[in-house]
């Protein structure tokens, strides 16, 4: 169970059984692993995508990026991985998929920020 001691207790001392809290557990570590399933396969369906990130290298509002891949792993309710363009890659953790078909990520230390990305420009006006 993922759940840290101090949750697992505060659950239990709302009423939540051992079996609730593995149910949610699972529920949960199923939850990420979708969602990591669901952004490989937006950056996989899209050769080109735009993101909200300031680049010193770049003068546009949402620069441009060509994606090569992005490999996500998760374990438990964690995520993590490497998203790669043609160019330059970063460490990525912490995906979401948003309702506007756009994503967000926290990229890692080179960048060290939550980004969006998507398929068009529009989408993140």
């Amino acid at each position: 169970m993922h759940f840290d001691q101090r949750t697992q207790q505060a659950l239990r001392d709302v009423g939540l059984e051992t079996d609730d809290l593995r149910a949610a557990s699972e529920a949960v570590v199923e939850a990420v692993a979708e969602d990591a399933a669901a952004l490989e396969d937006f950056f996989d369906e899209h050769d080109t995508v735009y993101s909200d990130m300031e680049m010193a290298h770049s003068s546009a509002e949402y620069p441009e990026h060509t994606v090569e891949y992005a490999d996500i792993t998760t374990h438990a309710d964690e995520m993590r991985g490497w998203l790669r363009f043609d160019t330059w890659g970063v460490s990525i953790e912490d995906g979401r998929l948003l309702d506007d078909g756009s994503v967000e990520l926290t990229l890692g230390s080179t960048i060290d920020d939550r980004v969006r990305f998507a398929p068009d420009r529009e989408t993140l006006r």
